[in-house]
């Protein structure tokens, strides 16, 4: 089950459960985003990365483009090896 209108959350399923008064369980089946979504946003983030480090970026260079932490930035590197999207 997938989200009528799927949208990015800005506040916790925790948080938004005490506010309606219903459960977090509750909460993430309403807003939870599709399988597919997620999988090709995630995939289009490490081509992104992917790209940056191949012109040469260091993470904190990719990190500041996209707009993540150098964690993130370094995370989305090695998944993308994993993923055999990179050299």
């Amino acid at each position: 089950m997938s989200a009528e209108t799927p949208a990015r959350r800005k506040r916790s399923a925790k948080e938004a459960a005490k506010l309606l008064g219903v459960s977090e369980r509750t909460i993430r089946n309403l807003v939870a985003e599709p399988r597919q979504d997620y999988l090709r946003r995630a995939a289009e983030q490490r081509k992104r990365a992917v790209e940056l480090r191949t012109e040469g970026l260091k993470y904190k260079q990719i990190a500041e483009k996209m707009g993540i932490s150098i964690g993130v930035a370094g995370s989305l590197i090695h998944h993308a090896r994993k993923h055999g999207e990179m050299d």
